[in-house]
């Protein structure tokens, strides 16, 4: 039996770029829907999506909304990670972050990234 594909997402757009913002959540939940394990790393303003209701608030024509992409990858078993220093950076604490959240630092980065079956950036 083959092992499982494991996907690594890294998000670094945030909220003003709609977008860019929701295309990897749709990469995303495409891949979990195909029993794919997903890892979503979030950067620099990517950090920002994972505001409690900031998900919400963001739509992309054409694409599904971005609060609901995440809230089916969460259900689905996805991972988000956020980068510890970004959101130091910005103020925010755990706390603030939407549920299943996991503040972590690079190295946890480097140990999914190159353990995972490929790994996108956007």
């Amino acid at each position: 039996m083959a092992d499982q594909e494991k996907l690594v997402i890294m998000v670094t757009h945030g909220p003003d770029e709609p977008e860019l913002a929701t295309i990897p959540f749709a990469m995303a939940g495409a891949a979990v829907a195909s029993d794919v394990d997903v890892v979503m790393g979030f950067q620099g303003d990517g950090c920002q999506l994972m505001r409690k209701g900031v998900a919400d608030t963001v739509a992309a024509p054409e694409f599904a909304p971005l609060g609901d992409l995440l809230s089916t990858i969460h259900e689905l078993g996805g991972q988000f990670l956020v980068c510890s220093p970004c959101v130091k950076s910005r103020g925010l604490s755990e706390d603030d972050l939407v549920e299943g959240s996991e503040i972590v630092a690079a190295a946890r980065f480097v140990a999914e990234i190159t353990s995972a079956t490929t790994t996108l950036v956007y």
